[in-house]
């Protein structure tokens, strides 16, 4: 075995007894603006694409009856989601109301009140963390790695579900990773420590993980967090590439609505622990429903480029266009 291989094994078994994470398993020049429409414009009939055969595919990964809480405080009661294959699904909803904790409880990270969380036809809480993270690995809000930790070894993580005292760190393992980091396109940062990259390049680091894990379906509670608008294009534009290329399903919780519209399949908004529409993105983002489910005003049009729904707030302090 190499040095390189000894690295990967160490670092891949580390924290076997910690909590089931699936996730942490635990669990240039920019182009040109016609470039860039482009790329958009392709994802963007992708998604729509993929949304015309929802109803032919089945669903995987299912809640039911679920109620979550903290204690005493109750933040998802009564939920019903089907997951549909082969499809990127965004979570949106205001602040506080359950999108990460539901997220938390799809991936195995939290155990319901009632009702259960569905995986091939079983219940998820009563498999083994092992047996998940083969299957479905998650990317937890704004994730921390231990200072001076490689992005190759980073990366490594992604395959500990695959080892077992009878299956080290093989050639396998080493050729996940080599092909996960060329995926995301940071081969050439490998040997650098993950705190010393940049907010894009880190979150790269760790859809490279995920990557690696080899799993059909993958949550990400807010990928774009603490991105810039273009490293969050950028990001997103990845993801949509990872489903397209090698057919992952995806359930990712976002903030932006507009990029929502543009990079999913299918929307489910949420209001007080509760799923209160879900469908493709010109069926979910209305202008009644911006008012009920964020309380704001607001208009509904075509965006200009791709033709995605449009939200565009009413009122604020410049109306008028004028400095």
């Amino acid at each position: 075995m190499t040095a390189s291989h000894t690295s990967r094994q160490t670092v891949a078994t580390e924290g076997d007894e910690a909590p089931a994470d699936p996730g942490h398993p635990v669990g240039s020049s920019a182009p040109d603006e016609a470039a860039a429409t482009a790329r958009t414009d392709v994802i963007t009939r992708g998604r729509s694409a993929a949304a015309d055969d929802v109803e032919q595919q089945s669903q995987r990964l299912r809640a039911r009856d679920l109620r979550l809480s903290y204690g005493e405080q109750v933040v998802v009661d009564g939920l019903d989601l089907d997951v549909v294959d082969g499809t990127i699904t965004g979570v949106i909803g205001p602040n506080g109301c359950g999108k990460s904790t539901l997220l938390r409880a799809l991936g195995r990270l939290m155990r319901p009140d009632r009702g259960s969380v569905l995986l091939d036809g079983g219940r998820i809480h009563k498999m083994s963390s092992k047996e998940v993270a083969r299957t479905l690995g998650l990317l937890p809000q704004s994730p921390a790695a231990p200072e001076g930790l490689s992005v190759a070894d980073l990366v490594a993580r992604g395959r500990h579900p695959h080892q077992a005292w009878y299956r080290q760190w093989s050639s396998r393992d080493e050729t996940a990773v080599a092909e996960a980091l060329a995926m995301t396109g940071i081969t050439e940062l490998a040997e650098r420590a993950v705190d010393e990259l940049s907010g894009g390049q880190r979150q790269r680091a760790w859809l490279s993980m995920a990557l690696a894990q080899g799993t059909d379906l993958l949550l990400l509670d807010e990928p774009t967090t603490y991105l810039d608008l273009s490293h969050q294009v950028d990001v997103l534009d990845l993801i949509g590439r990872l489903h397209d290329e090698i057919g992952r399903t995806v359930v990712m919780v976002l903030h932006d609505l507009n990029l929502a519209a543009r990079y999913v399949d299918r929307l489910v908004a949420m209001k007080d622990g509760a799923v209160v529409a879900e469908g493709r993105p010109h069926e979910v983002l209305t202008e009644e429903l911006l008012a009920d489910v964020f309380e704001l005003r607001a208009r509904v049009i075509a965006d200009p480029v791709v033709g995605t729904p449009m939200v565009v707030p009413v009122g604020g302090r410049r109306t008028g266009g004028s400095a």
